[in-house]
Formats: C-alpha cells, structure tokens, sequence
C-alpha cells in the first residue's frame, strides 16, 4: 500500500494569545466592562490586559496572606477574620477601600463615622441605578476570585468571597478612574513627578526600575480619546505601594508582552 502524504501542517493562528492572557481570571472583556461604568473612552487591549493583570496580582497577594493567617490556625477554607488580619500585617493590601464601608466584614470594625460637625455620618447603601457601580457589580467577579482561590489550594465561605468580590471591583474601578485621569490629564504633570513612598522605600529607585511609568506619567503621547496600557501602568503606580505595586507592574509587563502597549 503506498504511504500517505503527510498531512500539511496546520498554520498557527496570529490572533492567538499569550498563554499569560488566557490564564488572566478577570478578562479583557469583564476589564472593559468596568471602563465602560466610569469612561466613554475606548480602551485598547492592551490596556485591559494590563488592568487584569494587575488586579490578579493585588487579589492574589491578599488571598495569600489570608491563607497564612489560616494556616496559623491549621484551615485551608478562608475566614473574613482572615482577611482583616492579612491587612492588619500589611498595610500594602489595604486596597479598594471603598468596599469597606458596605462590607459587614469592616462595618463592627469602623463604628460610628462622625462628620466635621459631628453628625453621624450614614452608611451607605448599594446603588439602584441600572448601570453598575463598583459595589452592585462586583458578582462579575465571583468566577476570577473562585480560579484564584483554587491556584492557591484554598477555599472561602460565602462571606469571604463576597470580600474578595467586592475588593476586586472597587480596586479596579478605581484603577480604571485613575487611568482615564492620566489620559484626560495628558498625563500627570499637575501632580508634578513625585513618587509616593512608604517609611524605609527608598526615595530615588534606579531609573531602569521608574522609567516606563514616569514616561506614561509626565510625557504621555497616546491618543487623547484612547486609555492605552502606558496609562494603566502610570495609575498602577499611583494606587499602589512599595513591593506591591512593582509586582502589579512586573506582571502586566508580561501579560502584555506579546501585544501592542498601545
């Protein structure tokens, strides 16, 4: 019998993503969801690529430190006690804070809130409004918070994922904010070139580690009408903190890798 033709190979598909993308918990279309809640700016791929990556990173680093705090105790399912003690150690996760204020997790915590004239200040309730804000969407982030919970072999009561929920929402919504900031800002040259540090952070880091984000902070050059993942990268460093945050960056670096940074 004669041999058969070996088969053509099949072509790779150009489109086809870094595998970094693909494990992203929270996609590019759930990132641009959230764009869309507080901009009417087009936001490049790149730049949703970026925002996941970036929140991964914060979420991971307290379901990490949760987990710790758990094993202490010899648990592997996560408790909201977990959680307030991760942030007790690390003040660097205490992250999308408005969340705080609807979470009974922090409302025993916080107590009464006076306002300058002594009023008591109420708190506050969810949103009715059709379009989704950072508290009455952050169920779309349920599936991301269970895949991470999973890559660090634990799990978390209801309560405990709700938390999680609604910290990922709130950080990146205000990430989202601060992005669309540096874009309408052209960039931040009103808040002039400092860095925020914290105590023991050394307060001139080498250039190699500085320059891509004070480049998208002091000289953007992107279109005016487009959040581009320069943008996400200069917000990233004014949300978050010393170790933190140059992880935040070291990640979306990669997840971005193989796609345009425009």
């Amino acid at each position: 019998m004669p041999a058969q033709p070996a088969s053509p190979a099949r072509p790779e598909r150009s489109d086809r993503e870094p595998a970094s993308v693909n494990d992203l918990p929270f996609t590019p279309s759930l990132v641009k969801a959230v764009f869309r809640d507080v901009t009417t700016m087009h936001v490049s791929r790149s730049a949703a690529i970026a925002a996941g990556a970036v929140t991964r990173t914060v979420l991971s680093e307290i379901i990490a430190a949760a987990r710790k705090a758990a094993a202490e105790e010899v648990r592997k399912k996560l408790l909201p006690r977990d959680f307030i003690s991760a942030i007790d150690r690390n003040v660097e996760l205490e992250v999308g804070g408005v969340w705080f204020g609807y979470s009974p997790t922090f409302k025993g915590l916080n107590g009464v809130v006076h306002d300058a004239t002594g009023a008591i200040v109420p708190v506050p309730r969810r949103s009715r409004s059709r379009r989704p804000s950072a508290v009455a969407g952050s169920h779309r982030f349920e599936a991301g918070v269970r895949k991470l919970l999973r890559s660090q072999g634990v799990t978390a009561v209801p309560a405990m994922v709700r938390d999680l929920d609604g910290i990922a929402s709130a950080f990146l919504t205000d990430l989202a904010r601060d992005a669309v900031m540096v874009v309408r800002e052209d960039g931040a040259r009103r808040f002039g070139t400092v860095a925020l540090v914290m105590p023991g952070e050394q307060t001139s880091p080498p250039l190699s580690l500085l320059d891509e984000s004070l480049r998208a902070l002091s000289v953007r050059s992107g279109p005016r009408r487009t959040v581009g993942r320069d943008d996400v990268m200069a917000a990233t460093r004014m949300r978050l903190f010393v170790n933190i945050r140059q992880r935040a960056l070291a990640e979306a670096r990669e997840a971005t890798r193989n796609t345009s940074a425009g």
